[in-house]
């Protein structure tokens, strides 16, 4: 496999190894039969781009919100974040986008896309958490960084910051979450080759999380690294349908995770 095969397998469970190889494992039927053995779960949505002319943006962030508290009566979530893109240029709609998503039944975080053109002050003063961010539950830790800035930039990461949070969890499993991909693995990504040195120097970065195309609802590989999209749940293109993505961790330290579009499980993969 070269390092930008897309994996893209809807109807079978994709393995990703340890090791960065790739073996495909039989069917899972919505994996109802493993949730005993989930640890916890999250949810992943980007792209709400609340504010864009001539979308329902309003009705995209109702019905993203009422999915995701849909699914967290049936098996709760630990957490869900908003993977960037959260207004469309315009910091007057971040009141209404941040009322819409305290609607959301799970705590949530919230990561800095190129579209919400705030500075890193005014962020957390809407937020009350940095554009840089880290939290750990039980063996992981999860950072939650800016690509971008007031100007909308596309930015690799502050790879200070995230040297310094890798080097601190260098005993958790680690989970990225940042709006942009820095692999140039899209057509609107960046390449931040930096970012891969920190990766291998860590050697624990389960998955990294990427909203931004709005297009791309699978995973993507560099370096052994797996970059995992949730299409999108607003704004004006990308995927037929507008949906968000659910990741399970394991009692045995795999991972699951599949797309919804927006109440059935596509794109299911298994990472362990």
């Amino acid at each position: 496999m070269n390092r930008k095969e897309f994996l893209r397998l809807a109807g079978s469970v994709t393995v990703l190894l340890a090791n960065g190889q790739v073996t495909t494992a039989n069917n899972i039927s919505g994996f109802s039969a493993v949730k005993p053995n989930v640890a916890f779960r999250f949810a992943v949505a980007s792209d709400g781009h609340f504010g864009e002319e001539k979308t329902e943006y309003e009705s995209h962030f109702s019905n993203v919100v009422a999915a995701i508290n849909k699914e967290h009566a049936r098996h709760p979530f630990k957490f869900s974040v908003i993977n960037g893109d959260i207004v469309h240029n315009d910091k007057a709609h971040y009141p209404a986008a941040k009322k819409a998503l305290d609607g959301l039944e799970c705590k949530y975080y919230v990561t800095q896309g190129n579209h919400d053109h705030v500075t890193a002050e005014e962020w957390q003063s809407v937020w009350n958490m940095p554009v840089n961010f880290d939290f750990t539950y039980k063996r992981c830790a999860f950072l939650l960084a800016t690509t971008s800035n007031e100007k909308g930039e596309y930015l690799c990461p502050d790879l200070e910051w995230l040297s310094g949070k890798l080097k601190e969890h260098k005993n958790r499993e680690v989970f990225i979450f940042i709006h942009i991909n820095p692999g140039a693995l899209t057509k609107y990504a960046v390449d931040c080759p930096p970012f891969f040195e920190l990766l291998e120097k860590h050697g624990k970065v389960r998955a990294v999380f990427n909203g931004h195309d709005h297009d791309e609802d699978g995973i993507k590989k560099r370096n052994n690294t797996p970059f995992v999209f949730d299409s999108h749940f607003g704004g004006s293109w990308g995927t037929e349908y507008r949906g968000y993505r659910i990741v399970e961790v394991m009692k045995d330290g795999s991972v699951i995770t599949y797309v919804m579009n927006p109440d059935t499980a596509i794109n299911q993969d298994k990472l362990v």
